[in-house]
């Protein structure tokens, strides 16, 4: 794989008025599965409008340390966030894009009823109020997906997908964004706009960003800080520094950085 980081257009880095205070913790956080352990005292800090991006090879334990960041898997150690008034709410909102969304194309299932269903418990057959409407476009707005409002979930490209996808994390607008693998079946010219967009997206909001990928070209070019992830942190820094890590070198068979 040739990754020329040299030559990488600039940086899209954090905006100048991010707040800076509030944080997501991660400390000594562990996982076992039958006995073995897939996370070893991972140590982990998110600060608010930055990306930070999280790489390893399969098995590595990326998607069970996005679980324990959603709470759902038991694990030891803790995880505590911080908001810019220095308090522990107890519930931060964390938006979340999963890492496979598959959707039968047939069924009548629109775009307006995926984020009906999950702003409120009235079963969407019986009909979408015009506020939960508007609550839907104002989140598609935010990724430019407002015109897919009426379109059927099955009919979207795989960009189309994760537009509307992103916008349902954006509803409410969350303290924490967590995008497991989100490129999954997308072109690099969507894959390109998609962190364009999300690059965008965390400045304006001041998110804290933890994205999970394995396109390590596009990430050394919008991530603030990348973590090498081999059941326990390897090594985490700024995303040039960390893919000319040895260790990361040899896991990816990165052949050239210059």
């Amino acid at each position: 794989m040739d990754l020329p980081l040299d030559h990488a257009p600039a940086h899209h880095g954090v905006a100048p008025h991010r707040c800076g205070e509030c944080c997501t913790t991660m400390r000594g956080i562990g996982v076992r599965y039958n006995g073995k352990p897939v996370l070893e005292n991972v140590d982990l800090h998110l600060h608010c409008g930055e990306l930070t991006a999280v790489i390893g090879e399969n098995g590595a334990g990326k998607t069970t340390l996005v679980k324990c960041l959603l709470g759902e898997i038991p694990h030891s150690g803790e995880v505590h966030f911080l908001d810019a008034a220095h308090r522990r709410p107890d519930s931060p909102v964390i938006g979340y894009v999963p890492q496979h969304s598959s959707f039968d194309k047939d069924a009548p299932v629109s775009v307006l009823d995926l984020f009906a269903v999950s702003l409120v418990s009235r079963p969407a057959c019986l009909g979408v109020s015009r506020s939960v409407r508007e609550k839907a476009l104002n989140g598609l707005r935010r990724t430019g997906a407002e015109d897919l409002v009426d379109r059927r979930v099955g009919t979207l490209s795989g960009g189309e997908l994760q537009r509307v996808l992103l916008g349902l994390a954006l509803t409410p607008v969350p303290n924490i964004l967590v995008l497991d693998e989100p490129m999954s079946g997308v072109d690099h010219s969507g894959r390109e706009q998609f962190y364009e967009l999300l690059s965008k997206l965390r400045r304006e909001f001041d998110l804290a960003v933890l994205l999970v990928s394995h396109d390590l070209a596009t990430l050394a070019r919008f991530a603030d800080r990348m973590v090498f992830l081999d059941h326990r942190i390897v090594c985490e820094g700024p995303p040039a520094e960390v893919l000319r890590d040895t260790r990361v070198r040899e896991a990816f068979s990165l052949h050239s950085l210059s």
